[in-house]
């Protein structure tokens, strides 16, 4: 029976992988306009997304399952331990508002757990996080780089607007969904190919179907958001930010290592705003915002499955007792600071004070 809730439970991942970062993958072309009909654009992200998955996702997933902890330690309930902490750090991601890694809140629950059982790869782990950190700035270079040579041909006018930028753009957009299968899929099954519940083939396959059902059937919203509600982007714009994205998580895949398509797309997208506009982009409160979630989200994930596996598996009363404290005094905390900034801001609005 709970071998079954397990696999409802990292489908149900998988359907919000697809509706959320899958279909990201084709905002860009679907925003400007080389895709006129949003269907069209989730159906050639869905094609994308299996194709990754079933040609290149075998490493990620072996990562995943065996490559942070031993496999023997994987079992059904640290499997449905593992699903539940990261599925409940996406949805508190989604309430507010911030693309968020499917990757790192998984790798964070699969931490959790062995640190909890203190089996961690502490070796490997620390090679998966400096790639959390290193892509993303590589993605930040390359957009700016390349971002500014291209305001420079425009500026020029060497730079037009022609038919072949729109084939140029679909397919940066379809080889940023086709590394998305390469590399999220394996967050949804490489748990249940860790407990031994599937084979890696097995898992691949039904994971990157289940992700592509995800973007075709609830990633509409998504896909309009990133594509139309944030930023246009012009056509060559946008072949930079999906090609970059598209390459370096494709390449990152090869070697088994589970990285951050959002942050790389978002460091893009923030290169070429510095390349536009220059420094001020960094100073925006949604940058800081979405930094902010990328450092918390794997730490919640670790915390909510460390706290899991010592309430139901361990029985760890004291442990217990010590995670809860911890969460009520940062809560605690971060109310005491918040409510500071507001008492400064209102001295401030009076007139009061220096």
């Amino acid at each position: 029976m709970l071998e079954y809730v397990a696999i409802a439970i990292s489908l149900f991942f998988a359907l919000n992988i697809g509706a959320s970062g899958a279909a990201a993958s084709m905002g860009v072309a679907y925003g400007a306009g080389a895709i006129p009909k949003a269907w069209q654009a989730l159906l050639i992200c869905a094609i994308g997304v299996l194709s990754g998955a079933v040609l290149g996702g075998g490493e990620v997933v072996k990562t995943i399952s065996a490559g942070i902890m031993p496999q023997e330690y994987i079992t059904v309930k640290i499997v449905v331990i593992i699903l539940i902490s990261a599925t409940s750090s996406l949805f508190l991601a989604n309430l507010l508002g911030i693309p968020l890694s499917t990757s790192e809140v998984t790798v964070g629950a699969v931490v959790g757990v062995g640190i909890a059982y203190k089996v961690l790869y502490v070796k490997s782990l620390f090679v998966i996080m400096s790639f959390w950190v290193i892509v993303p700035i590589i993605a930040f270079v390359m957009a700016l780089v390349f971002g500014k040579w291209l305001y420079k041909l425009r500026i020029k006018g060497l730079l037009k607007d022609r038919p072949i930028l729109t084939i140029l753009l679909v397919l940066a957009g379809f080889f940023e969904a086709f590394s998305a299968g390469m590399n999220n899929v394996a967050n949804a099954v490489g748990p249940l190919v860790g407990a031994g519940m599937m084979s890696v083939t097995s898992g691949i396959w039904l994971g990157g179907a289940f992700v592509a059902l995800g973007a075709i059937l609830l990633g509409k919203r998504v896909l309009e958001t990133n594509g139309k509600k944030i930023v246009r982007f012009e056509k060559t714009e946008g072949i930079l930010i999906s090609s970059t994205g598209a390459l370096l998580v494709g390449i990152s895949s090869i070697f088994g290592l589970p990285v951050p398509l959002t942050q790389v797309t978002s460091s893009s997208i923030i290169g070429i705003g510095m390349a536009k506009n220059g420094r001020k982009i960094l100073h925006k409160q949604i940058v800081r915002k979405i930094v902010r979630i990328w450092i918390v989200s794997p730490i919640f994930s670790l915390a909510i499955s460390y706290f899991l596996v010592q309430l139901f598996l361990e029985k760890d009363f004291y442990a217990i007792v010590l995670i809860g404290s911890i969460i009520v005094g940062t809560l605690g905390v971060i109310s005491l600071m918040r409510t500071m900034r507001e008492e400064e801001s209102s001295i401030y609005d009076s007139g009061e004070g220096i």
